[in-house]
């Protein structure tokens, strides 16, 4: 008996030690945020946190997601895989029989999950797949070990970027007067009108990065005072790109390219970056990986960090369906350097109203110059009243993809090329897009769309009308 006794007590200390070495992780979301950061190179950022990051870990420089807009995103994000494989592609859909959650998979391994905050996965959240819904970083208490720990900070959101409910002022609080954007000193991209509003709403959103790398900062010093750093794998990224016209909810590098900042302490070499493709649905599975845990078989991503015999990935993908009430289907592939995009319904303007979109101060004055006849050629382009059925765009040469060369003989090849990944992505995910709304309800994928979407459209003509009008 005594021998069994200390058998059963070498095993438990065994197992104890092995718990104590597994590695923690956090996982830190800038809601609504482009690569827009200082250790990205960009001038108008301030955002010392974020940066101290990539100079203590490594700074990706090519990381999509799949989907331009939150829930779709999200969805991937918390089931490893594709929306359009799943059925979960519509914004502001509801899948009835979603995918097991990675961080269920994570409890089941014996991690404690603490996932405060925004769960818009288009799927009502189980039980199963958080421990703790409480913002762990603003207690003292330390989390039980080995913990998975999510932060999501929407002051960056497109809702605060155009100040609704006046909350620009409560987000930036922590802002020095150094810290806030002169509206005249703000770069745009090409295919905005240089006008007064856009400007401050610009300023606004680089104001309200400066605010989520504060909080970014308090993660940062709660790992420290908990002495768990040194054991504690940071990631960092957004959940796509930012949320003004043109750049979230459309599969361009605007909409798609985020950034992707990772710290581990004794494996990653600071300050290194790494050039190669990232997908959001990578995510996941290589946060099971950190952990120990066996990545399914249904998961659509691949670990990318792992040291020796790991193939990196050449291509990522990308889709677009209901933005809301407003119905499109899009979908892209990109290399290290060419998009290739294809548009289901090329009969649909790109600017198609979606009411959300139009509450913002940026499509009301674009719109506005259309009709007044004051945009120039680029500008225009959002509005012609169709859409290529193909596109093709070198993001070397051409980062904001506003020349199309999908007819051009030179680039044939890569069009071929680019355009049979997306026909085997297509294949593959078993694409649930190409399925009408009302099949997909029928068939019980997903529930019946909420009424109010259906409203929006005439809401959201009416808005636009009358912004015409002024």
């Amino acid at each position: 008996m005594l021998f069994l006794r200390l058998c059963l007590a070498s095993v438990y200390l065994s197992a104890f030690a092995t718990g104590a070495e597994r590695l923690n992780v956090v996982w830190i979301i800038g809601e609504d945020m482009g690569p827009e950061l200082g250790c990205y190179g960009d001038a108008q950022a301030i955002t010392p946190n974020m940066d101290r990051l990539a100079k203590e870990g490594t700074r990706f420089t090519r990381c999509f997601t799949h989907a331009p807009v939150c829930a779709p995103s999200r969805h991937g994000l918390i089931t490893g895989q594709y929306p359009i494989k799943t059925g979960a592609h519509h914004m502001r859909s509801t899948l009835i029989k979603p995918p097991e959650t990675f961080t269920k998979m994570l409890r089941d391994a014996g991690y404690f999950v603490a996932w405060p905050g925004k769960t818009d996965f288009n799927f009502k959240q189980p039980a199963s797949f958080a421990d703790s819904t409480e913002n762990w970083w603003k207690k003292e208490a330390p989390l039980k070990e080995p913990f998975f720990a999510y932060a999501n900070f929407i002051q960056s959101h497109e809702s605060q970027v155009r100040n609704d409910n006046n909350k620009y002022a409560a987000n930036t609080k922590r802002l020095t007067a150094a810290q806030r954007h002169d509206p005249a000193k703000m770069a745009l991209p090409p295919f905005w009108p240089d006008a007064p509003e856009i400007r401050e709403e610009v300023a606004r959103y680089y104001d309200l990065c400066t605010s989520v790398d504060y909080d970014v900062g308090d993660i940062l010093a709660w790992l420290d005072r908990q002495g768990v750093a040194e054991r504690t794998v940071v990631i960092f990224f957004g959940d796509h790109g930012r949320g003004m016209p043109r750049y979230k909810r459309w599969v361009y590098d605007t909409g798609t390219h985020v950034p992707l900042l990772v710290r581990w302490p004794g494996k990653i070499k600071p300050g290194t970056v790494r050039e190669e493709l990232v997908g959001f649905v990578d995510l996941p599975a290589t946060t099971l990986s950190l952990a120990g845990v066996k990545v399914p078989e249904t998961f659509d991503g691949q670990v990318f960090l792992r040291s020796g015999g790991m193939q990196e990935r050449k291509y990522v993908y990308a889709a677009r369906d209901f933005m809301d009430e407003t119905f499109d289907r899009i979908r892209s592939v990109r290399d290290t350097r060419w998009q290739y995009v294809r548009n289901f319904a090329p009969e649909l303007s790109h600017a198609q109203i979606i009411s959300y979109m139009e509450i913002g101060k940026t499509m009301q004055v674009w719109r506005q110059w259309y009709a007044a006849g004051k945009l120039n050629d680029v500008q225009r382009q959002f509005f012609a009243p169709t859409k290529p059925k193909e596109e093709l765009y070198d993001t070397a040469n051409d980062p904001f993809e506003l020349k199309n060369l999908a007819g051009d003989p030179q680039h044939a090849a890569k069009l071929e090329e680019l355009r049979g990944a997306l026909d085997e992505w297509l294949k593959k995910t078993d694409d649930k897009g190409a399925i009408p709304v009302e099949q997909l309800i029928a068939r019980g994928i997903i529930t019946e769309r909420a009424e109010k979407y259906a409203e929006r459209v005439q809401r959201g003509a009416e808005a636009v009308k009358e912004e015409l009008k002024k």
